[in-house]
């Protein structure tokens, strides 16, 4: 069985890591995986060093599609990766999450009938005017086989008519917090080389571009991260989206007069992991970011209106805050304080293994 993996954004990365693996522990199966880096995350910290640090193995095709507007961006990875379909032969595409990548992989592979898997299926957030919503609904209705993290996406899918091929098997980011988050402590020195104490600091991170290109929603962002630093400092590793939008809305001055208020630059994932496990909150408008806070057990701060990732409300780890300056001080507030319970239906750390197994399952079914 030969599958290629379309990924093109940080987190994906994450989730092929902890599925390369299952793939080679299976290899006697007859399973061969060959990756596609489509480049939507194209520099050095964004995505070289992740390869390097997480054992991915190397991309045999390195597209670069990282730059422009959604449409373009998309059609240039549907013109190439489709011309990669063409040329070769694969049993099935897999993809990830609700990237352009994912879209774009999922459309060039279905047009030309490869059966699709989407990893982190059923996912909602009710918002169509995200851009990830759109991608996470049509990926999910050309998609042949379908992983969900949770129940609740088991039940979306099933509302929206889609009952076949979807398996609940839990969350390949748990694994990768369960196996990458002991290597972090032992790795990782980001804590010293800031000079950051344990659960006295926050750590918050900002790439949407609902926030990143909307200047009244940025700025009030900021506003907000510059009043908490008076109590802990902010840590703020900077997409570099945000950094240009914070340049050009002229809130550079701002965040500069607020020593407390810490950018720095796009840290490595056992860095990351670090941060995420030591701060005493993390703000963020991040899927994956509020899934990490759970796993590691810090409050977390959702700076948009709504989450895919209900049962972290629902359970008491995660606020939405939206961008408002008031609402994002009065719910850090809030999070740290309420009563907290756990989430089991992220599955027992094996999702990756089992995704694999039903895979396997499913060709000798046919």
């Amino acid at each position: 069985m030969k599958i290629i993996t379309i990924i093109g954004a940080r987190p994906q990365f994450v989730k092929a890591a902890m599925v390369s693996r299952a793939v080679m522990q299976r290899k006697d199966a007859g399973i061969k995986e060959y990756i596609l880096h489509t480049g939507q995350h194209y520099d050095t910290n964004m995505s070289d060093i992740f390869f390097k640090q997480l054992d991915i193995p190397q991309p045999t095709w390195q597209l670069h599609c990282g730059e422009g507007s959604h449409a373009s961006m998309t059609a240039q990875m549907l013109v190439e990766i489709e011309n990669i379909l063409r040329t070769n032969t694969f049993d099935y595409a897999l993809v990830y999450g609700d990237t352009n990548s994912t879209l774009a992989g999922a459309l060039a592979a279905v047009k030309l009938h490869i059966p699709v898997i989407h990893i982190e299926a059923g996912l909602r957030s009710f918002n169509k005017q995200m851009p990830e919503e759109i991608n996470r609904i049509l990926t999910d209705h050309v998609s042949t086989l379908l992983f969900c993290p949770t129940a609740a996406a088991v039940r979306n899918l099933h509302r929206e008519g889609i009952n076949e091929g979807v398996y609940h098997v839990g969350d390949v980011m748990y694994d990768a917090a369960l196996t990458f988050g002991r290597i972090a402590r032992q790795h990782s020195r980001i804590l010293a080389s800031l000079n950051l104490n344990p659960r006295k600091f926050y750590l918050c991170t900002i790439h949407r571009a609902e926030n990143t290109d909307d200047s009244e929603r940025l700025t009030s962002i900021i506003r907000a991260l510059i009043d908490i630093a008076t109590d802990f400092p902010v840590v703020l590793p900077l997409h570099p989206r945000t950094r240009i939008c914070l340049e050009k809305y002229g809130l550079l001055p701002a965040i500069a007069s607020c020593p407390s208020l810490r950018p720095i630059e796009p840290v490595d994932y056992f860095d990351m992991v670090m941060l995420e496990q030591e701060a005493a909150a993390i703000l963020t408008d991040s899927g994956g970011v509020q899934k990490e806070a759970f796993f590691h057990r810090t409050p977390c701060i959702t700076l948009r209106d709504e989450t895919e990732w209900t049962e972290t409300v629902d359970c008491g780890w995660n606020q939405p805050a939206g961008w408002r300056t008031e609402n994002i001080i009065r719910c850090l507030h809030t999070v740290t304080v309420t009563r907290k319970t756990d989430i089991p239906e992220y599955g027992s750390g094996n999702a990756a293994g089992e995704i694999i197994d039903i895979i396997l399952g499913n060709e000798k079914s046919e």
